[in-house]
Order: C-alpha cells, then structure tokens, then sequence
C-alpha cells in the first residue's frame, strides 16, 4: 500500500509540482492550503509524512506542527518544514515545535524525495 503524504502550502503551482513529483514516486498525496485545513487533515486522515509551508493562512505551520507534536494521537507522523525561510532562527523554531527535517525553497526534488525516504525508513 503507498505511504500518503500531506502536502501544504498556499502556493498552488508549488503543490502541484510537489504532488506531481510524489506521486511519480508511488506516493498518495492529501494537500491542504492553510494551517487550519492541514491541522484538520491530519487528525482525519492520519497521513504517514507532511510537507508543512510555513507562511500560512490562518495558522503558521510552526503552530500546526507544534500542535500535532503535543498530541499524542499524531506526534509520530514525521513533519518536514518546508519554507523559503532559510535564517538560523527560523531553523532553531522548528526544531523547538518538533520538526523532524527543514528543507528550504527553492528545492532540489532530490532533497525532498532524499528526507521523506529517510523519515519514512524506506
């Protein structure tokens, strides 16, 4: 059964070519277009792996990462912050809400593909 990825961003044409990408990679794909969506998703479809923008509407994905890591229920999915936010700070905040990987834009696919096979123990 292929793992499913939750993809977040507000970016349309950057969600569609990260679907794109994973699904060539035999990935099932959700995607969510603001914090408060994605938090939603998650808990309802429990996905294996989320992509998590963090410049969000409605909820900035360090609060929707902070929030699943503090359940119990979802604190196991691996989360990789996804962001044009390239400051040492920005890094220092996500691992304080439990990032478990950060990746900056513009991306190589490579790197994605390399962080979500490593989360994933594929």
């Amino acid at each position: 059964m292929p793992k499913t990825i939750l993809v977040v961003d507000d970016e349309p044409q950057l969600v569609d070519l990260v679907k794109m990408r994973l699904e060539a990679n035999n990935y099932l794909v959700l995607t969510a277009d603001d914090g408060q969506e994605a938090l939603e998703k998650a808990r309802q479809d429990k996905p294996d792996l989320i992509i998590l923008d963090l410049m969000l509407p409605k909820m900035d994905g360090y609060k929707v990462c902070g929030l699943l890591k503090a359940d119990a229920r979802y604190n196991k999915i691996p989360i990789i912050l996804f962001t044009a936010r390239a400051q040492e700070s920005d890094r220092k905040t996500g691992k304080d809400v439990g990032a478990d990987a950060y990746i900056t834009k513009p991306f190589e696919p490579q790197t994605l593909l390399g962080a979500i096979k490593e989360l994933l123990r594929e």
